[in-house]
């Protein structure tokens, strides 16, 4: 068998292709807008630590697609870039002396290198950086719209805070309490932050998300994480000596406020310090300062246990008159509602956990339904419940709204409190503000000044870019501002306005401000004028197929639906959604080791026995072998670029999707790998042989008719298959194939040539060659795809299976749709069901028509 030479055949027309700039993408009207595709890949961050094999999973997909569609006659936009801004790299810098700039480029350079070598059909000349400053001069530039529009705004915000490294992390930074860095104590810290009114598109977002085709575990998570709930604003007067003070509870509950027998404030609520008495005021200063090192996920557990401090004040109940107690909890966050909450603890199961363990009143406002049935109106439910119920029913114990159903008591408990001028309806939601700003250097700088006289002033945009200076020192100032600000001869500068001596803002843009909008961008990558043109933007959007990992399916994605809003009510883009198709792929996994207390251990402190089983060298403990997410620290990260130069390009690309299904989570293994190198080995060896040549779709022999039968099967398999992401089975269509054309005495050059077509989108190297190979000049990227032939994907037999009593014991062919008679006669006949009837009559036949027989005696 000829070796088949993948090294060179590769290197070969990734050459022609980068030489002839084979994928560049045209704005060419001849297109019909339905006749165009944007297909988008999620930009990788590029960090020291180069791709692994999971990284080109969704490149891979997408690139699949790509080459189906431009065969198909279709305009496409394939396009990468690199989301480049970002701690990790300030993070090297701080401790190794390097500029961030260099190691980044050195990064980018490393990952398009990995990336090429896979043979994506990306048009490089659009790719971007979001730390180059053509790009983020765009980024600053969309921020001052933001800004215009009173979307951007200064204010003082509570954040994860390191007092080591003294900067503001965010919750991913920070490890059971502790900052990632350095180990140090987390606390949280009131910092002058930069917000942006990501709030004021809370309602917009959450019904865009109906018409997008995206999974729908994504769309209950943006729908969890904006949070809508409606309910009702209440008022609770305090007692003497508070008693011109009051407090406003958010609930979504008001039917039950007669259960209400105390209420609880978030620890940073601004009343507690006025209204905290003189003999509680050190537990709960104490307990302020425990709840500001907890992050809001630490507070918020449903499963921690409950804690709080009773400030010494008192409310009234508005609907009992009831003097109730004022608590601090941390339970509460005071960005959520009102920062403050009537509890219940009969119907809600925070607030039930929380009256146990300080021994507060509970009193039944709501009875189950069965309940009700039961006792009705004239019942006695003053005995505290056993268990706590959020569930509807009827109101009990709520004077006369007694016997109303639940819905129809919140509406009438809401309203008599909008009469009497102490509640109204009210809408919440979980969403809050988005913390735009970052004490760092790497980031875009904020383009504002801060002037005595004018306040804070933005930059004219005709003086962007505002580009970051050269520092040598990336480390936070002593007061725990951006490195920025350490150095006078960039913050120090003139008032737009009025001209005279001001301060730069000297926070920089978190990393999600890149990646809010670079798809944009890919648009009109080189444009110095504006950040995209209205003609280009209206020829490729919205992005037609978005593809990254499920861990961006909130906060990035959210991101960048609120910018498109934004800038499509500026009139800057004509669509309301940027993404209208979204897939996640699933993560490829790696093997790890497992000690019996779960714990794993690094692949290279692994031996294999002779047996077979695993331990660990130095303690001689058995191993179990597991799945596992790739990781540095666990030795089990497999490099693409070991596998590319073993196996070749092709090899790895449609290893990664003959995998499984695309959206699958898949552990990596080589062997599988190698199966599919040994596929395009014998595809080689095919191309090797001699062609004969016949009419198309030929049948004139028995050998033509088998292959032109199954070649159009293929062509309808790979091409709905392909169409709808499911590559797996398409490789596995195209093995059936290649496995029965393998046997045939002579390859009809019809066949061959439009198998080639098949396997272009998925080995395009290796079709690319083939291609040539047949005689043909030029690529093979945008040659029409094949079409079938219907009437030759009709069976007209199928294999009939024999059971006897369940179990398989032989197999005939039979004509398609034969009668049941014709099937069980057949079935009966067969040397396994002789054999297993051994002169036995049958009790009964079951016949299931076209796949099986069951014979049960």
């Amino acid at each position: 068998m000829p070796s088949y030479p993948f090294s060179e055949i590769e290197k070969k027309w990734q050459k022609y292709w980068k030489d002839h700039k084979t994928f560049k993408a045209i704005e060419d009207t001849n297109y019909p807008p339905d006749r165009r595709a944007y297909l988008l890949d999620m930009f990788p961050y590029p960090s020291g630590a180069g791709l692994h094999v999971g990284h080109p999973e969704g490149y891979t997909a997408t690139d699949i697609y790509s080459r189906y569609l431009r065969m198909n006659g279709y305009a496409v936009l394939h396009p990468m870039g690199f989301d480049s801004f970002g701690l990790p790299a300030e993070n090297y810098a701080i401790k190794t002396g390097t500029h961030p700039r260099i190691t980044t480029k050195q990064n980018i350079d490393t990952f398009r290198k990995q990336i090429q070598a896979f043979g994506f059909s990306y048009d490089w000349d659009r790719e971007l950086a979001t730390s180059d400053v053509d790009y983020y001069r765009w980024t600053q530039w969309i921020f001052l719209q933001l800004y215009k529009k009173g979307l951007a705004y200064e204010t003082e915000a509570p954040i994860n805070w390191c007092p080591s490294c003294l900067t503001g992390l965010a919750n991913e930074e920070v490890k059971e309490g502790c900052c990632e860095r350095c180990g140090t104590q987390v606390v949280r810290k009131n910092v002058r932050q930069w917000m942006l009114k990501i709030t004021a598109y809370a309602e917009q977002l959450l019904e865009d998300l109906d018409d997008l085709d995206w999974p729908q575990s994504v769309k209950v998570m943006q729908r969890n994480w904006i949070g809508k709930s409606t309910g009702a604003e209440i008022d609770f007067t305090l007692a003497a000596p508070h008693e011109k003070e009051k407090i406003t509870v958010y609930t979504t509950r008001p039917d039950t406020i007669f259960g209400a027998t105390y209420l609880v404030l978030a620890p940073e609520h601004p009343l507690v310090m006025h209204i905290t008495s003189k003999e509680q005021l050190p537990a709960v200063q104490a307990y302020r300062e425990e709840t500001a090192k907890k992050t809001d996920l630490e507070r918020t557990e449903l499963a921690k246990k409950k804690t709080g401090v009773f400030t010494g004040a008192y409310a009234v109940n508005p609907l009992t008159q009831e003097k109730i107690p004022v608590w601090i909890s941390d339970y509460i966050l005071v960005s959520y509602g009102t920062g403050a909450i009537m509890a219940v603890p009969a119907h809600d199961e925070r607030d039930w956990a929380f009256a146990k363990l300080f021994g507060l009143p509970v009193i039944q406002t709501v009875a189950s339904e069965e309940e009700w049935k039961q006792k009705g109106a004239a019942g006695d439910y003053r005995t505290p419940p056993q268990e706590c119920t959020s569930a509807d029913g009827y109101a009990v114990n709520s004077g006369e709204f007694t016997g109303l159903p639940t819905r129809e008591a919140i509406t009438r408990i809401t309203d008599y409190a909008a009469a009497r001028g102490f509640g109204k309806k009210a809408v919440n939601y979980k969403l809050r503000d988005w913390v735009f700003s970052r004490q760092r250097y790497w980031g875009e700088p904020i383009p504002l000044v801060h002037c005595p006289s004018c306040g804070v002033v933005p930059l004219d945009e005709k003086d962007l870019p505002l580009a970051l200076p050269e520092t040598d020192s990336y480390s936070p100032s002593d007061t725990g501002e951006s490195p920025l600000a350490k150095i006078p001869e960039w913050v120090n500068t003139v008032c737009p306005h009025c001209g005279a001596a001001a301060r730069r803002e000297t926070n920089t843009m978190p990393q999600w401000a890149g990646s809010c909008w670079y798809y944009l961008r890919y648009l009109d990558p080189h444009n110095s004028e504006e950040f995209c043109s209205k003609e280009k933007e209206a020829y490729w959007m919205p992005v037609n197929l978005y593809i990254g990992g499920a861990e961006h399916a909130v906060l990035h994605l959210l991101y960048a639906r609120f910018w498109h809003k934004v800038l499509y009510d500026l009139g800057l883009v004509h669509t309301k959604e940027p993404f209208t198709r979204l897939v996640n792929q699933g993560m490829i996994t790696s093997f790890s080791y497992q000690r019996k207390n779960k714990s794993l251990v690094p692949a290279d402190e692994v031996v294999q026995t002779e047996d077979g089983t695993f331990k660990e060298k130095a303690t001689g403990e058995p191993l179990e072998r597991v799945v596992a997410k790739m990781s540095k620290s666990l030795k089990n990260v497999i490099n693409p670029d070991e596998m590319i130069e073993q196996y070749g390009a092709d090899s790895c690309r449609m290893y990664e999707m003959f995998m499984g299904p695309l959206d699958m989570s898949k552990p990596w293994n080589t062997q599988g790998l190698i199966g599919i190198f040994r596929f395009l080995e014998k595809i080689w060896a095919i191309s090797e042989a001699p062609l004969i040549d016949c009419p198309v779709n030929d049948t004139s022999t028995p050998e033509n008719a088998e292959i032109t039968k199954l070649l159009n099967k293929t062509i309808k398999k790979v091409t709905e298959d392909t169409a709808s992401l499911n590559f797996n089975t398409a490789i596995s269509q195209m093995m059936i194939f290649i496995n029965t054309l393998s046997k045939s005495t002579a390859v009809p050059r019809f066949a061959w040539e439009v198998f080639v077509k098949l396997l272009a989108p998925y080995a395009p190297h290796l079709a690319e060659e083939l291609w040539e190979k047949l005689g043909h000049t030029g690529t093979i990227a945008y040659e029409d795809w094949p079409l079938f032939a219907g009437k030759y994907c009709i069976d007209t037999e199928c294999t009939i299976v024999v059971q006897v009593n369940g179990k398989v014991r032989d197999k005939f062919q039979a004509a398609m749709d034969a009668p049941k008679a014709d099937l069980e006669a057949a079935a009966l006949k067969t040397e396994g069901a002789q054999r297993f009837l051994d002169g036995k009559q049958p009790k009964k036949i079951i016949v299931v028509p076209n796949k099986l027989v069951n014979i049960v005696i």
